[in-house]
């Protein structure tokens, strides 16, 4: 990523398919980083999150995702056009490196039963 320098509460990210703007600008590098219990408060008070718990999911994400693409404020409304998959990807990375503390799924080979780890990603990417 460019000039922004990631800290040990920060987790680089690429979507699988992108965020895609009305200008058609395609954002898929991103930067989360850990949620606090200031966010979670924040989440539970929001107006939109009272109308509907559903988007709470959006109103969270907006909060830990401090970059996307070029992007440097995410908003809830801006979340709304992710297509599923990014957002179940986002959901997934985010229970993660806020639950289990890393990016990394603990693996073993089908055929020796070595143990090993390999960094979690939904969009195919290595």
């Amino acid at each position: 990523m460019d000039s922004h320098e990631i800290t040990d509460t920060e987790f680089e990210f690429i979507l699988p398919r992108g965020l895609v703007e009305t200008e058609g600008m395609v954002h898929r590098l991103g930067v989360m980083r850990l949620a606090t219990a200031k966010d979670e408060i924040y989440v539970q008070k929001h107006r939109r999150t009272k109308e509907s718990s559903a988007y709470g999911v959006l109103v969270m994400l907006s909060q830990v995702i401090t970059r996307l693409g070029n992007l440097s404020l995410v908003t809830p409304e801006l979340l709304e056009g992710l297509f599923t998959r990014d957002l179940a990807y986002l959901r997934e990375f985010y229970n993660r490196i806020n639950q289990d503390g890393d990016v990394y799924i603990p693996v073993e080979c089908p055929h020796c039963n070595s143990n090993f780890q390999v960094e979690f990603s939904l969009s195919g990417e290595s």
